[in-house]
């Protein structure tokens, strides 16, 4: 199969691509810079809804689309509207990758979106069919480029699917995994050892092997799905499986989760604390009874390779 890859370079695309070579795909990484062998590379500066994809997008038959704008790089709007770099990358430039990957015969396109399109906490798992209510301008931008999409596919014969994954972790993963792993580390007392809350996850290997089993399965047609582990954890068990997984136990302190969030309230950090305190659980039956998609690697296994070689297959 003929693939373009974006986001090549990134946390999720880097494994992607590996991946994809290792199982005998044909993938041009789109990159931002040329870098080592550039015979299966495409150089592009920047993100924005002028790109001409025209010689990118040549006898491809699949778009995985990975790139966006992190929350962390991006720069935050006091108003409700999207900045402009934030809008320029993750929606103007998907819209316009899509509208082109459509007029150029590309059969389907992946996108790989964010479960924070349906929010940030929650008091039962999320489906695929809850209404939408993104929690900030990164999910925003997420589900503006998830609507952008599904009008390129009423116009096209081109096939959309998106997958919206939690918290995603992995061999130097960035955010609040590659934070707290940190932190285990460096044996730094975190008060973090009486959190009773429940999150999803998905090790990279999982969302990396769910991208691949929407490239042909039929089922994945114009689709969502939800990516991740199928094993939920606490906060606390988290950061214990991390401090097993590293050989440096976690020194936690088992502070009640009442009184980190009061505190957090007094700083106005009360969203950043309800990312780490509250639940948000997925539901990936979906997936499983659509693709017959199981989860490859266990929570415990996941966390394990965050330690090892990236090389791993």
């Amino acid at each position: 199969m003929k693939i373009l890859l974006t986001g090549s370079t990134g946390f999720i695309g880097r494994r992607t691509s590996a991946l994809l070579t290792f199982r005998g795909h044909q993938v041009t990484n789109v990159v931002r810079s040329h870098s080592g062998d550039s015979s299966n590379s495409m150089v592009m500066d920047s993100l924005d809804g002028g790109n001409d994809w025209t010689a990118a997008l040549r006898d491809k038959d699949i778009v995985i689309h990975t790139a966006a704008l992190a929350h962390s790089r991006a720069k935050v709007s006091s108003s409700d509207e999207l900045s402009d770099d934030v809008y320029r990358v993750n929606v103007a430039a998907t819209a316009n990758l899509a509208r082109q990957a459509g007029e150029a015969g590309v059969r389907r396109f992946i996108f790989i979106s964010s479960i924070g399109v349906n929010g940030f906490v929650n008091d039962k798992p999320f489906t695929e069919s809850d209404l939408e209510n993104p929690c900030d301008h990164y999910a925003r931008s997420k589900f503006e480029a998830e609507k952008q999409l599904w009008e390129v596919a009423r116009q096209s014969n081109m096939e959309v699917v998106i997958i919206r994954p939690p918290l995603v972790y992995g061999r130097n993963a960035p955010g609040n995994f590659g934070t707290l792993v940190r932190l285990v580390e460096k044996r730094i007392p975190l008060p973090l050892g009486a959190v009773n809350n429940t999150r999803s996850l998905v090790a990279l290997d999982n969302l990396v092997d769910l991208i691949i089993t929407c490239i042909n399965h039929p089922e994945a047609r114009n689709e969502v799905f939800f990516a991740g582990d199928g094993e939920d954890l606490s906060t606390t068990e988290l950061l214990r499986a991390v401090g097993q997984a590293k050989g440096k136990p976690a020194l936690l302190i088992p502070v009640p989760a009442g009184i980190l969030m009061f505190v957090a309230r007094l700083f106005g950090k009360k969203v950043a604390a309800q990312r780490v305190l509250g639940s948000l659980q997925v539901d990936i039956s979906k997936a499983r009874s659509r693709l017959g998609w199981e989860p490859p690697l266990t929570v415990q296994e996941g966390i394990r390779r965050c330690f090892i070689s990236e090389n791993n297959f």
